[in-house]
């Protein structure tokens, strides 16, 4: 009721003090960064769930599914996994994990990937998305990839203006075809790391 109090008056005072008759719909700049300071705080709550799972493991059919951006400052993987997924991957600590260790900046986790052993360490501020689908709760994080980065930073390039040459049929569906995205396959073991929409409920 205090609070409540104090912050009616604050408000009549601040009504008082306006003579404007119009609203003011102009966005002021946000020096406090809210955005940030709720980015850190639902980041605790990964930090939260994460050092308990360490300490006694993971209760019920809880697990969780974690995207991190592999060329994060301070992540630290194999060469072999940071080759295959130069720029995401998504783990999953179920059934097969151990050595989960947490700490204030991050986490280290062993999970073994096509029967190989590897060891992970994830800073949390590379972590993009955290998702436990036995409850359907889901976290995500903005950080952007070190391409997204590089493209910002790049400079846009100067128009250059280009005659159109007419060419030969066969040319033209060679070009097309280049520019069609080529199609991943999906065979193969990996089952550590997998796509996270695909097991988002609906």
């Amino acid at each position: 009721m205090r609070l409540y109090a104090v912050y009616a008056a604050l408000k009549l005072d601040y009504s008082y003090a306006d003579d404007s008759t119009e609203p003011d719909h102009h966005m002021a700049d946000d020096h406090i960064r809210y955005d940030i300071l709720a980015q850190e705080a639902l980041r605790g709550v990964m930090r939260k769930v994460l050092a308990e799972v360490a300490r006694t493991g993971l209760p019920g059919n809880h697990h969780f599914f974690i995207t991190f951006l592999t060329g994060a400052p301070g992540v630290r993987i194999s060469s072999r996994l940071r080759e295959r997924y130069p720029e995401q991957m998504t783990i999953v600590i179920q059934f097969q994990y151990w050595d989960l260790k947490v700490t204030d900046a991050g986490f280290e986790v062993g999970l073994s990937f096509s029967d190989v052993p590897e060891k992970l360490e994830i800073p949390f501020s590379a972590v993009r998305g955290f998702y436990d689908p036995s409850v359907n709760f889901e976290l995500e994080f903005d950080v952007k990839t070190e391409s997204a980065e590089d493209e910002a930073a790049a400079p846009a390039p100067e128009p250059v203006a280009v005659v159109p040459e007419k060419k030969p049929e066969t040319k033209k569906k060679a070009a097309e075809a280049e520019k069609k995205p080529a199609v991943a396959e999906t065979g193969g073991k990996g089952a550590d790391v997998v796509s996270l929409d695909a097991f988002r409920k609906k």
